[in-house]
């Protein structure tokens, strides 16, 4: 059988690297410099984070983790790539934020945890990489404190079952909407890198609706305060998609309706 999990760690490894030096989709100098690793959604939504507990799961190497750490926030940041958490640590201690970071598949999370956290934090491509949202949920319930608070903000899960190659030129369906137990596998060239370096990777993801999303939280005894959409987002996810002057992607067609991005909190009794 093949470890998915080891396989996509292998895969996030090889893209930390990559993502580094990506000053278009990452900008670790800009970061340096003093600048903001989080979007406009999440800033407006999440605003009071001052000297509260703040847990990010799927942390990559800790650009928002350390950007709320900049806010006020008592950050630790959760990631299965052993290259991102090391790259993470040493912009903590480039930066002096003051932050935890922890390797590990988030399912073996409360073997390695104690705390319970004021907020869980998890935004920007991270369900999909996920092989069970329902034990996901539980766990977020497990470490939210009493009248804590669960904040996601992601891709809207209509669009993974469009096709994203690199040469597609319009909406062309390919992959499911509906969850099944076996990941899709997929292959091509690394995210971000140099196609001229013909750096490629394999990576296994799950598809979820967002009827899933929902009733995994619920499930797990949260409550949502608010579900948001809207018709932009910080990745260009397609080909034919245009930059606006704010930084954020919209689809070229105006008429075109789906949306990008959505953003829910979830509160725990």
């Amino acid at each position: 059988m093949t470890d998915y999990t080891e396989q996509n760690r292998i895969h996030w490894n090889a893209r930390t690297a990559i993502n580094a030096v990506s000053a278009d989709r990452y900008d670790i100098a800009g970061f340096k410099a003093g600048k903001s690793s989080l979007g406009p959604i999440e800033r407006e939504e999440l605003s009071d984070v001052a000297g509260k507990s703040l847990l990010h799961l799927q942390c990559h190497f800790g650009l928002d983790t350390l950007s709320w750490a900049r806010l006020g926030a008592v950050v630790t940041g959760v990631d299965l790539s052993d290259e991102a958490i090391a790259l993470a640590e040493r912009l903590s201690q480039e930066t002096g934020l003051d932050a935890r970071f922890l390797c590990t598949d988030i399912y073996e999370l409360p073997q390695v945890l104690d705390d319970k956290f004021d907020i869980i934090y998890t935004a920007g491509g991270v369900l999909f990489w996920l092989s069970d949202l329902d034990r996901w949920a539980k766990i977020i319930a497990h470490f939210l404190k009493p009248g804590g608070i669960f904040y996601l903000q992601e891709e809207h899960p209509f669009l993974n079952v469009f096709d994203d190659a690199a040469d597609v030129t319009d909406l062309l369906t390919r992959y499911p909407y509906c969850h099944t137990k076996e990941p899709i596998q997929i292959e091509g060239l690394l995210p971000h890198s140099d196609p001229a370096d013909n750096q490629r990777g394999t990576e296994y993801v799950w598809s979820y609706s967002f009827s899933d999303i929902l009733n995994a939280l619920i499930a797990a005894g949260l409550r949502l305060d608010y579900l948001h959409e809207f018709s932009y987002g910080s990745n260009r996810r397609f080909p034919f998609m245009t930059q606006g002057e704010d930084g954020q992607w919209r689809w070229k067609d105006s008429a075109n309706q789906i949306p990008l991005t959505f953003s829910l909190q979830a509160s725990k009794g």
